[in-house]
């Protein structure tokens, strides 16, 4: 047994040595496996004079995964991207998609890529299909089968002049353009910004829909809830540095729930002092409950007594930051 694992650490040392180790890992029965990358970005850095955009990141998406790139407004995600797609330049670092150097293969890279930017715009005063159209034409794309199935699902009228579009009807064109010339990799900064709840699951449905057909998409969110919902792994950024990737489940259980109960007639403290339940504020018959696991059985002791409000949500991106990594850095002694 340990000579197997003095064996398999020496491969991956060499791997290291001589190779792109991003690109290897050791799977479930021991066995070192390539994994396939749609990006690679490593130790990415830009500064703007003196301010920092991005120090030093390292972050990789495997192809046909949802990854979603979550942070705060101003934290670096807009940043990143439009470096991986060569629209700034880097200060220092390298990037590459599909094996591709990403300002030297610009070209080759957005003719693979479907790009919905965070400030998306539309020239005005022209038709909808016109306009989708014209984009297609530009990627030599004829076929309009996609444009119009995306039309109908995000219920977008193709009729409409551009000028005429509520905010989130121009956001429905944006996602559209990204997804109908049918690329390997999808990149969108804010996707969901406009759309009502219901198009919002609409639209989750459809990347699950291209995830299916082997596509990669590389998704930021300033919405942690968002992220839970579709993605399969998530990045979190802030001030420019990356501070955790995890797999959504691994996150979920770290964080929880919050469960907020309001009750008719007076409640113990005590009596939710269970299995799952990390934290219990009370304020006036109102409690507040962290919950990361037993969600049944925390329900079942809320229906013993009357209930007057009851609300379950995910944890907010800033309570995320305040508790979980916060604790997190303090731990490791990061002054950060």
């Amino acid at each position: 047994m340990m000579e197997r694992v003095m064996f398999l650490s020496t491969i991956m040392i060499v791997i290291q040595i001589f190779g792109n180790y991003h690109n290897y890992e050791i799977n479930d029965r021991g066995i070192v496996m390539e994994q396939e990358k749609a990006i690679i970005i490593e130790n990415l850095t830009k500064l703007y004079g003196e301010h920092i955009g991005v120090k030093n990141l390292n972050l990789s998406v495997d192809k046909s995964e949802i990854m979603g790139f979550l942070g705060p407004n101003g934290s670096g995600k807009t940043t990143t991207i439009r470096s991986s797609l060569a629209l700034i330049s880097k200060t220092a670092g390298k990037i590459t998609i599909f094996g591709l150097d990403s300002h030297k293969d610009a070209v080759a890279i957005r003719k693979k890529t479907g790009y919905l930017p965070g400030d998306f715009g539309l020239i005005p005063s022209v038709k909808v299909k016109s306009y989708l159209k014209y984009l297609l034409s530009l990627s030599n794309y004829p076929s309009t089968k996609k444009m119009i199935s995306l039309a109908e699902r995000l219920e977008l009228e193709l009729d409409r002049k551009t000028n005429e579009l509520s905010k989130g009807n121009k956001q429905k064109v944006g996602i559209i353009q990204a997804l109908m010339v049918d690329q390997d990799l999808i990149i969108m900064d804010e996707p969901t910004s406009g759309l009502d709840p219901l198009m919002q699951q609409e639209f989750y449905r459809v990347l699950r829909e291209e995830q299916k057909q082997g596509k990669t998409i590389f998704m930021a969110s300033h919405n942690l809830a968002e992220v839970e919902k579709v993605c399969d792994r998530v990045a979190i950024i802030r001030r420019g540095r990356l501070e955790v990737v995890e797999k959504i489940q691994a996150l979920q259980e770290k964080t929880g729930k919050v469960l907020e109960v309001e009750f008719s007639d007076p409640v113990s403290v005590d009596e939710f002092q269970i299995k799952g339940v990390s934290e219990i504020q009370e304020d006036n018959g109102k409690l507040t409950l962290t919950i990361h696991e037993n969600l049944d059985g925390v329900i079942e002791t809320v229906s013993r007594h009357q209930i007057l409000n009851m609300n379950l949500r995910t944890y907010s991106l800033e309570q995320l930051f305040l508790k979980y990594y916060t604790e997190e850095n303090r731990e490791r002694g990061d002054a950060r």
